[in-house]
């Protein structure tokens, strides 16, 4: 009842919403007089903040239209090679014509943590210019129908490891966040079945491989309540007219009730400082605000299983770090990683993965060669830091643009190959 409830508020409120706008748009017009005068602005300011705050937020678009490499701008263009009931992979692909360059392939595998894959405009932006870049763009759960069947923790890992193999392991894998565990998992996998499709290298960013590690209030969270209070409270069923009517999620509307109140005092200024910008005619700041919450309050469903398993797996009984986790009943073993490089990135003020929750993954891939993993600690970011921003840019995209040409291996893929053959 709760997704049915939602959805009749947002429905009673739509003709209010169109009025609001609709006044907003008179009180900000030119040639309305009313539109020069502080109480003018004032009006079409509160207008704006109540059609904003009771609008639908849908998925934005990436709008990565062109790139500058070697100093010049090159056309992008978005291409999804592979379509999957809950993920396509989509390739930006750059138009390089009368360039002579052979990039590494990157993949990055974008959460599945509530916010759509576009949260990740920045990332892939800043990893275009000297990269060829893919990415997983994952579904809307409420829009994908019940006979698609169900996706959980094991689904999501095979569709890891059926992208390392469309790629033939010519790839490197960087996951962001939340596809920290299933990466690793799937190419812990991979290794143990001497799979040759295995990629050349992981960055894994920001992510609970081990949430015992520094727990922060997301961890602790989750522990307080365990998996029957998750079941009880945040699952419901998506409702008419949706295509995936009848499907078990955690919607996203419930997800960014979590993400506004972990920092409401933030938001609430944020919003108060847009209302200052409209009446003020700030257009620059004001414009700052709508990009960022355009994409902020955009949210998507996930299934109910995949989110009880990533709870119950990764927050609440740590199976991966104590060497306890199954995939379709095959224990995944780490320690069998020995082909592919590892990287961990993590920041310092993250209060969603703490320190040392990522860098975890070194102890467990116990035999990998020291001159095959790196760790890096961004001083002075939080979450979001470690994979947009300033800092990203300038100080965490050159080191992964190191470490993956020290490992972009794929001269060498025929023997490699060759070795796992007779070996």
């Amino acid at each position: 009842m709760l997704y049915h409830l939602y959805e009749l508020n947002h429905a009673a409120l739509s003709p209010a919403r169109a009025l609001a706008d609709g006044f907003r748009l008179l009180f900000k017009h030119p040639l309305n007089p009313a539109s020069h005068t502080p109480l003018g602005r004032t009006a079409a300011a509160s207008l704006e903040l109540f059609e904003r705050t009771t609008r639908r937020y849908r998925k934005p678009a990436w709008g990565l239209d062109e790139v500058t490499v070697d100093g010049k701008q090159v056309p992008v263009r978005e291409r999804t090679l592979i379509s999957k009931p809950f993920c396509n992979l989509v390739h930006f692909e750059r138009d390089l014509s009368g360039m002579r360059r052979r990039d590494p392939k990157v993949l990055i595998v974008a959460p599945m943590a509530g916010h759509f894959p576009t949260l990740l405009r920045g990332t892939v932006k800043a990893m275009l210019a000297d990269h060829d870049v893919y990415v997983t763009e994952w579904q809307d759960a409420r829009n994908v129908p019940l006979a698609a069947g169900a996706f959980d923790l094991d689904d999501y890992i095979d569709y890891i490891i059926e992208f390392c193999r469309f790629f033939a392991g010519d790839v490197h894998l960087m996951a962001v966040c939340q596809p920290v565990v299933p990466v690793f998992a799937a190419i812990s996998l991979m290794e143990q079945s001497r799979e040759r499709a295995v990629p050349h290298s992981m960055i894994l960013m920001a992510g609970p491989i081990d949430a015992r590690e520094s727990p922060t209030a997301v961890n602790c969270f989750a522990l307080d309540r365990g998996l029957e209070w998750f079941r009880r409270n945040v699952i419901t069923q998506v409702p008419w007219p949706h295509p995936g009517m009848m499907r078990l999620v955690y919607p996203g509307f419930l997800q960014l009730s979590g993400f506004m109140g972990m920092n409401l005092d933030r938001h609430i200024t944020a919003h108060q400082d847009l209302f200052q910008h409209l009446v003020q005619g700030d257009g620059d700041s004001a414009e700052k605000h709508r990009d960022f919450y355009d994409e902020f309050l955009a949210v998507m469903d996930l299934t109910a299983e995949f989110y009880l398993q990533t709870i119950d797996e990764v927050f609440l009984r740590h199976t991966l770090p104590q060497g306890q986790m199954t995939h379709d009943g095959v224990a995944v073993d780490p320690s069998k990683i020995e082909r592919v490089a590892l990287m961990t990135v993590e920041g310092e003020k993250d209060d969603i993965a703490g320190i040392g929750q990522t860098s975890a993954a070194h102890k467990l891939a116990s035999k990998l060669p020291e001159n095959m993993r790196e760790h890096y600690l961004q001083l002075g970011v939080g979450h979001y830091g470690v994979f947009n921003g300033s800092r990203y840019r300038d100080e965490i995209v050159p080191r992964i643009t190191d470490f993956i040409a020290m490992h972009n291996r794929g001269e060498n893929r025929f023997s490699r190959a060759f070795g796992n053959l007779i070996g």
